[in-house]
């Protein structure tokens, strides 16, 4: 074929072709036998030829100005009939696909273009086929004859007036290119030429998408609860029971897919120091370094089931190395060791040598279920243990670590509004004489009722208290409470010795409060007499204090109140302090007590060192409390030492304060 349409591209209706006056004029022959007619008529005939023929002969050039314009188009262009087969094509069509147009002709042209290729892209061809759909645009990727690739957008439309539809292709390849440089450059880092977060999140959301709901369940995978994976010794420290039966999926067997993920993500130890003193041109050459020896890890992982694991750079020195369709938490144990591996080797930077470490969070789990933020809220969670572990290590994700740092923060959040609800109560543990068994006082223990998480001890919330300051109003609330308790077994027990309470204080309380006058106020409000309250700060806290913590030490002692060193023995130690503080008690830590245990086979070393730290403080005016009693034997050494007052379970655990109050003139407890 010449690539002259057979038909229009807008043709007209069959009998407009038959019947027009415009086109049986042009066949006077056709009416040789014709009689003539009247004059009239004759003279209104002419008036009807001269109205009809000029528009027949617009009619007839616009069509041939249409071929022409077909033919000469440089828009590849096809007219298909309803059946979708080419029934003329111009010649930027048969260019296009590297062919002649007439060898076109008759062909399918959806097998041209490559419009069957997808299901959704096939219906709406055939949906302008049928009349249903206006018209439908795609971009396909073709193939020219001599075998390159090109880009083309596709459009199809209806012919006006016809059942036929013209299509239309334009060749987009170089518009396809530069838009390919440009999402390159936006969607990678500069410095490292790696990908970088946009592309990093955009991979991660496609592979998360792609997971099948039994990715969890594939015979490659097994969700091992590491509790910490730690470099240095090449060990992992890790539970050796996976939590449930593993079933195969064979159609994820079959075509290499686990539906995991799995997740290094690094960060660089001192980096800051590198930039800090050698200059940020010195800094992004040994980040590019850093990139190229976390690519050269990532193509050389064996377990590699789906393609090379994608590296890129999060932002600073935060770099992240992607594993879609993980085979479980050992290959990601694997890949992180070799990493802090390569990494461990120097840097020669042009001549000057530079070692640095890292530290990395490693995550992996089944892609099923995982949104792309809760997993990176789990990296950076493990991340940031490593480095609080000691860094240059890495740590694999601990759901239970998690849920106990999820505890940590809600307890944070509530910790406030809950002494404003009255969520505390105070407990009392007996301080017993260890020469005849009587109680003299009682260190008052604060415990949290949490309407989630039940009675909580001191050790779950102090700390977080100390942290956000709330220790300041909390303390206060335990001091009053206890020396208003301590005041009212008093009052109940007016013929008995009056026993102290013991609060302790936290560092922060000085500092952050006018401890001296909180004190002197509740004791002037709740009638309890100086001496019968006595304040325990930890050795450390005691011993490095000066300025304004040593002045309200002292003025405390000044007062009458008792200033007691609590678990002495685990901090600094320095018993030149002894002698400078206004310290009343000291209580040894229950590390020493507890190595009296083993009665038959006691380390002398230990009852030497109590019996020293004993004598010690008697000869500065200080008497001496055991914390951690259990047994009596450890009881009876220590009285035979010299030790003052037993505090533990021997005695009683800490109970609420009708229990006390039941000890109270009572027989003696057992010593």
């Amino acid at each position: 074929m010449s690539g002259t349409p057979e038909e229009p591209v807008h043709p007209e209706p069959p009998e407009t072709h038959t019947t027009h006056p415009a086109l049986t004029e042009r066949h006077p022959e056709a009416h040789a036998d014709r009689r003539p007619e009247p004059l009239a008529d004759r003279r209104a005939e002419p008036a009807a030829d001269h109205r009809a023929a000029p528009a027949a002969d617009r009619r007839a050039a616009e069509l041939r100005d249409y071929g022409a314009a077909f033919r000469v188009a440089q828009l590849a262009m096809a007219v298909v009939d309803q059946d979708g087969v080419v029934v003329s094509a111009n010649d930027s069509f048969g260019s296009l696909l590297g062919s002649d147009p007439g060898a076109l002709c008759e062909q399918a042209a959806a097998d041209l273009v490559d419009l069957a290729s997808d299901g959704r892209t096939w219906h709406a061809y055939r949906e302008v086929l049928r009349g249903r759909r206006s018209r439908f645009r795609c971009t396909r990727r073709l193939k020219h004859a001599d075998g390159r690739s090109l880009w083309a957008e596709v459009t199809v439309a209806p012919v006006p007036d016809s059942r036929r539809v013209l299509l239309s292709i334009a060749d987009i390849s170089d518009r396809r290119e530069l838009q390919a440089r440009l999402r390159h450059l936006q969607m990678h880092d500069p410095v490292t030429r790696l990908p970088n977060r946009a592309l990093f999140f955009e991979r991660l959301s496609a592979a998360l998408e792609a997971s099948p709901q039994d990715a969890g369940d594939t015979p490659y995978a097994e969700e091992t609860p590491y509790t910490e994976g730690v470099h240095g010794t090449g060990t992992t420290g890790r539970a050796a029971e996976p939590r449930g039966p593993v079933r195969s999926s064979y159609e994820s067997y079959r075509y290499g897919r686990t539906g995991r993920i799995g997740l290094c993500y690094l960060d660089l130890d001192g980096f800051k120091a590198v930039n800090d003193t050698l200059g940020h041109r010195v800094g992004d050459r040994l980040l590019a370094a850093v990139a190229a020896r976390l690519t050269e890890c990532a193509d050389s992982d064996g377990y590699t089931r789906s393609g090379g694991h994608l590296v890129a750079r999060l932002g600073g020195d935060e770099f992240a190395v992607l594993v879609e369709d993980s085979t479980g938490t050992e290959q990601l144990a694997d890949l992180a060791r070799s990493v802090l591996t390569a990494l461990q080797q120097p840097f020669d930077l042009g001549g000057q040598r530079l070692s640095v470490s890292a530290s990395i969070g490693v995550v992996e789990r089944s892609g099923f279920g995982t949104t792309a933020t809760a997993l990176m809220q789990a990296a950076d969670t493990t991340l940031y243990w490593a480095k609080a572990d000691g860094k240059a290590r890495w740590t694999l994700f601990d759901p239970e670590r998690n849920a106990h740092r999820m505890t940590r923060q809600a307890l944070s959040s509530t910790l406030r509004p809950a002494v404003e609800r009255g969520e505390f109560a105070l407990e009392y543990q007996p301080l017993v004489d260890l020469a005849d068994g009587a109680v003299r006082g009682v260190e008052a223990l604060v415990r949290w009722n949490h309407p989630q998480f039940g009675t909580l001890p001191p050790n779950r919330f102090v700390a977080i208290a100390e942290e956000d300051g709330s220790i300041v109003e909390l303390g206060r609330w335990v001091l009053n409470t206890a020396c208003r308790q301590a005041r009212q077994w008093q009052k109940d027990h007016p013929r008995e010795r009056p026993i102290f309470v013991s609060v302790n204080v936290a560092v922060r309380q000085v500092w952050d409060s006018d401890l001296v006058a909180d004190v002197a106020g509740i004791l002037a409000e709740t009638g309890l007499a100086p001496h019968l309250l006595q304040l325990e700060l930890t050795e450390s806290a005691v011993m490095g204090s000066a300025g304004r913590p040593l002045q309200a030490l002292q003025a405390l002692s000044d007062m009458g109140v008792r200033i007691a060193i609590d678990d002495f023995g685990t901090g600094y130690s320095n018993l030149a302090y002894l002698s400078r503080l206004p310290v009343s008690v000291l209580k040894l830590d229950g590390s020493f007590v507890r190595g009296f245990q083993d009665e038959e086979h006691a380390n002398p070393a230990d009852e030497l060192i109590v019996e020293a730290l004993v004598q010690l403080a008697h000869r500065l005016g200080l008497t001496v409390t055991a914390e951690c009693v259990e047994t009596s034997g450890q009881a009876s050494r220590l009285r035979r030492i010299g030790c003052d007052t037993g505090q533990g379970w021997l005695y009683s655990r800490a109970v609420a304060p009708d229990r006390i109050a039941e000890l109270i003139g009572t027989e003696p407890l057992p010593v």
